[in-house]
């Protein structure tokens, strides 16, 4: 049985239309603004809120090793029945905490929060984000994307902003590599006015360290 996860809200009740939605958008289309931070070489990527797993596919077919997180069942057994992989383990667990995940101690190269963290409500981005920078190696990367416009009836959604979310992420060491504002690829969305930040942060190993120690002394 899937964890409660606050955030996921209308995600089960809707899954069937969600999954034949989500089937019509493509990786490479999606991840465009992106795609020149994905590393090269085979590297361990974490995607957070993986939904049926295109992303962790499209990572697995470049040769990445790939742990999708989705906390919602239906979508998670969609996910295994359309992209099985043996070079994608599929978790249940969510944020803001990330129980299993951080218990396992694993650290990744790349973080992918794809329509992820506008689920969040403020108390829960400022615990999440410590959660998430925990479980990425020093000078790996961490990609999020922010949904703006009307919210989707049903949905558990905020209007985060780039500002605040790269604040936080300043906070934790990391130095942001992009920040840009897309519209939406989807037509219904489109015609909606939604558009989306495209952020990408690199976690710096020297500003890291020093974020420890001044806690360790504070």
């Amino acid at each position: 049985m899937s964890i409660n996860v606050s955030g996921t809200e209308g995600y089960a009740e809707n899954a069937p239309a969600l999954i034949e939605q989500w089937k019509s958008i493509a990786f490479a289309e999606h991840h465009a603004p992106v795609l020149h931070l994905i590393p090269a070489g085979p590297s361990d990527v974490l995607d957070i809120g993986a939904g049926i797993g295109t992303d962790a596919a499209a990572f697995a077919a470049m040769g990445h090793r790939v742990v999708a997180v989705e906390p919602v069942d239906r979508l998670r057994a969609a996910a295994l029945a359309l992209h099985s992989s043996p070079s994608i383990e599929w978790v249940d667990d969510g944020l803001p905490e990330l129980d299993v995940l951080r218990s396992r101690q694993r650290t990744f190269d790349l973080v992918m929060l794809t329509a992820v963290w506008m689920h969040l409500d403020e108390d829960q981005r400022q615990r999440a984000m410590p959660n998430v920078t925990s479980l990425l190696r020093d000078e790996g990367l961490m990609i999020v994307s922010l949904r703006h416009g009307p919210i989707p009836s049903g949905r558990r959604m905020f209007d985060v902003s780039a500002e605040e979310t790269i604040e936080l992420a300043k906070r934790q060491g990391f130095r942001r590599l992009l920040n840009i504002q897309t519209q939406s690829i989807q037509a219904a969305n489109l015609h909606l006015g939604v558009t989306w930040s495209r952020l990408a942060f690199i976690k710096e190993r020297q500003a890291h360290a020093t974020v420890g120690a001044s806690l360790a002394f504070a």
